[in-house]
């Protein structure tokens, strides 16, 4: 199925559309392989409606959204000044991104991606990291396949469940 993908940055007035689709993307993504009750606390601290629009109005951190064909499928948020041990002069983190599962054949993940590494490369960025949950092979193989390599791992609480996220990195210069 051929379709119009549309990228563009969003701010503050996107906050409700993007928690919607935030928590949706979320859920699917990780609900099958952890407990409700953890998913359930992570998603209410974390991914509140006023947490996210602190998040948006934010200026070290950048949101994409994806439309398809004029429907908001994914989004992505890139964060500099962030803690990472990653050697780099000048670090950006690819924090989340996510697309609605049925649209991750149509290719909109991986065009938002490149905009991703684009918008690091255009503003002199010269490595663009990620933590990604370990047991996410989906995910892992598809950054590997982008060119990502692993260089680590740190910890991730999910509710009450200590997970270990492990660390990508794509050096851009």
């Amino acid at each position: 199925m051929a379709g119009n993908i549309e990228i563009s940055r969003a701010n503050a007035s996107d906050a409700v559309e993007i928690h919607q689709l935030a928590i949706k993307t979320f859920v699917d993504t990780f609900g099958m392989q952890n407990r409700k009750e953890d998913m359930d606390k992570y998603v209410a601290g974390e991914m509140s409606l006023e947490k996210l629009t602190d998040e948006l109005k934010n200026e070290a951190n950048y949101f994409f959204i994806v439309h398809y064909n004029g429907k908001l499928v994914g989004y992505s948020k890139m964060r500099v000044n962030s803690e990472p041990d990653i050697v780099a002069i000048h670090p950006i983190e690819l924090e989340r991104i996510y697309v609605l599962e049925q649209y991750q054949g149509l290719k909109a993940g991986a065009a938002l991606m490149e905009y991703c590494l684009d918008f690091a490369r255009a503003n002199n960025h010269d490595v663009l990291w990620l933590g990604v949950w370990e047991l996410n092979h989906k995910a892992v193989k598809f950054y590997k396949s982008r060119g990502f390599e692993l260089c680590g791992s740190h910890p991730f609480l999910l509710g009450d469940d200590m997970q270990t996220d492990v660390l990508m990195r794509k050096k851009l210069k």
